[in-house]
């Protein structure tokens, strides 16, 4: 089989095209960064199983919604919990089947999961008829359950966040009564199983989001309390105090948040005033948020997911004209684009999503068709490419999945009739190819060439 993908360099940048015989795969291009350029291919033929796509597994044991979902360091998926349950079970991507845990100590929905240090996980708070302040810790040594320490205060609809010291903070959630929150925090030690308070919110909430930044600071947005908030606040944790943030241009709840990897936050949808397809930008070196191009479609119980090529698949949700939505789409940092990524096989709001070793996204659970379901599936992104730019080369670098020699061809149009070998060899090794293309060798088409 021929194999080749193009290339071409203009004064924008450079853009890239794959075809596997003669199918036609859609053109993109790739932003300068910081000593490297990250390249994002849409549909490169590469391989067959690389296109972007959503593929069927099997479903879990039980429907679940507003569950949790925790990626083990075995590379399995944990997914625990849902509406009135005390049932777990894990997703091993190696075999793609389901195996059931022991149970839970208590049955809990709208919990926090968190990945410990020692490899644990801890699932807190949440309701069961009432808000719950018990804790507890999955082994997966032995795939069993035990209590730990209970928090000082029941929380519900909260958010947990791993500390660079180890400990766990967990931040707000619902009081009990209809749209009021709660200010309440505090701090979970791993190595005593106990909870100590810390200073409270400056604005009670539930809803919200909490990201753990670069500089070990944590920041906590939106949600609700008599209203849906725009304000935003950070957490030291050195000093254990709250400071107010500027606040987002938007009143959001029930929205993301996402770290990118140049340590800004990615703020998207939910709801306020309607339901928004509007994102943010938090930038924690100047404290402002910016508004990046709107996505395609409003939704909030949404997921978003930080792909391994820096961006972020949003997927599901819920759109009051459409009830639970299967679209999802892709939003660039690097180009402030979106783009869409095709329908889910079934339709989903308050879902999980898991980033899993391979790059691959689990997609599990929900609410579909007003019913909870145990339906998954995972979504096959785009293969990457990467670049990075020395001495006026450009070196190209992506998955590959045989070994071999490819020439590096140009040509001024895609006419295909007047490719000329461009004098450089690309060696295929260990499953990754690379191509070095002068950058003043001027515009034009480039493609590799078996």
């Amino acid at each position: 089989m021929k194999t080749f993908t193009k290339f071409q360099i203009d004064r924008a940048g450079l853009q890239a095209e794959g075809c596997n015989h003669n199918r036609k795969a859609r053109s993109m291009r790739i932003g300068f960064l910081t000593g490297f350029i990250i390249l994002l291919a849409y549909s490169l033929g590469l391989r067959d199983s690389a296109a972007q796509s959503w593929q069927q597994v099997p479903s879990m044991t039980l429907a679940r919604q507003k569950d949790t979902a925790t990626l083990l360091p075995d590379g399995r998926a944990l997914i625990a919990g849902g509406y009135f349950l005390t049932s777990a079970e894990i997703f091993d991507p190696r075999t793609a089947t389901w195996t059931t845990t022991g149970p839970m100590t208590t049955n809990a929905f709208e919990s926090t999961a968190t990945l410990l240090p020692n490899g644990k996980v801890l699932v807190a708070g949440g309701e069961d008829y009432h808000i719950l302040a018990s804790a507890q810790l999955f082994d997966p040594a032995t795939s069993n359950w035990t209590a730990t320490g209970s928090m000082r205060t029941g929380h519900d609809s909260h958010t947990a966040t791993l500390l660079p010291n180890g400990k766990v903070l967990v931040a707000g959630g619902w009081s009990g009564t209809v749209y009021q929150g709660i200010a309440n925090a505090e701090l979970y030690d791993a190595a005593s199983g106990k909870w100590t308070a810390t200073a409270p919110m400056l604005s009670p909430r539930f809803a919200h989001t909490a990201t753990l930044l670069p500089n070990g600071k944590v920041l906590v947005a939106g949600g609700y309390h008599l209203g849906t908030l725009y304000s935003a606040e950070l957490y030291d944790p050195t000093f254990g105090t709250w400071t107010a943030a500027n606040p987002m241009s938007t009143n959001r709840a029930n929205h993301t948040a996402t770290l990118l990897p140049n340590g800004k936050v990615f703020v998207a949808a939910g709801a306020g005033i309607g339901t928004y397809n509007t994102a943010e930008l938090f930038d924690p070196a100047t404290g402002n948020w910016t508004n990046t191009a709107p996505m395609n479609l409003i939704r909030l119980n949404h997921t978003a997911t930080l792909l391994r090529d820096g961006r972020v698949l949003i997927a599901g949700g819920w759109n009051v004209d459409m009830g639970a939505l299967s679209d999802s789409e892709i939003y660039d940092p690097a180009t402030d684009t979106w783009s869409p990524s095709g329908n889910m096989i079934a339709p989903r709001d308050w879902h999980t999503a898991t980033l899993l070793p391979n790059g691959t996204v689990l997609i599990a659970g929900g609410t579909s068709t007003n019913n909870a379901t145990s339906s998954a599936e995972l979504f096959r992104p785009d293969p990457v490419l990467r670049a990075s730019a020395s001495g006026g080369n450009l070196t190209l670098s992506w998955p590959a999945t045989k070994a071999g020699s490819f020439h590096l061809q140009t040509a001024s149009d895609l006419s295909g009739t007047n490719w000329t070998d461009a004098g450089n060899l690309v060696v295929t090794t260990n499953g990754t190819s690379q191509a070095t293309i002068p950058i003043g060798q001027g515009a034009g088409f480039y493609r590799l060439k078996n």
